[in-house]
């Protein structure tokens, strides 16, 4: 049975994982327009700006999405010894 505290770890834990999957989404949506590599004259200055505009974007959420990723891992890191030291202490204590 878990406790009040196993409680607050795992929705600390659950409430990262959603935030990181979140940005994750939301990055996947703006490079979903983006072009690897486009080919435009001046005619197509609009679709140049565009561009520069998704990559604007990408390189502005991309430091919240690593942060997010090291966070989310480091907390997956906590809730695995946290879980596995009271398992432990149940059986031997």
């Amino acid at each position: 049975m878990l406790s009040n505290l196993d409680h607050v770890v795992l929705v600390v834990w659950a409430v990262f994982a959603v935030v990181t999957a979140l940005l994750y989404a939301y990055r996947a949506s703006l490079t979903r327009e983006e072009e690897d590599q486009i080919f435009l004259d001046d005619a197509f200055a609009h679709v140049r700006t565009a561009q520069l505009q998704i990559v604007a974007r990408v390189n502005r959420i991309q430091p919240a999405v690593r942060a997010s990723l090291y966070i989310t891992a480091g907390m997956t890191v906590v809730v695995i010894v946290y879980f596995t030291f009271n398992a432990l202490r149940t059986l031997f204590g």
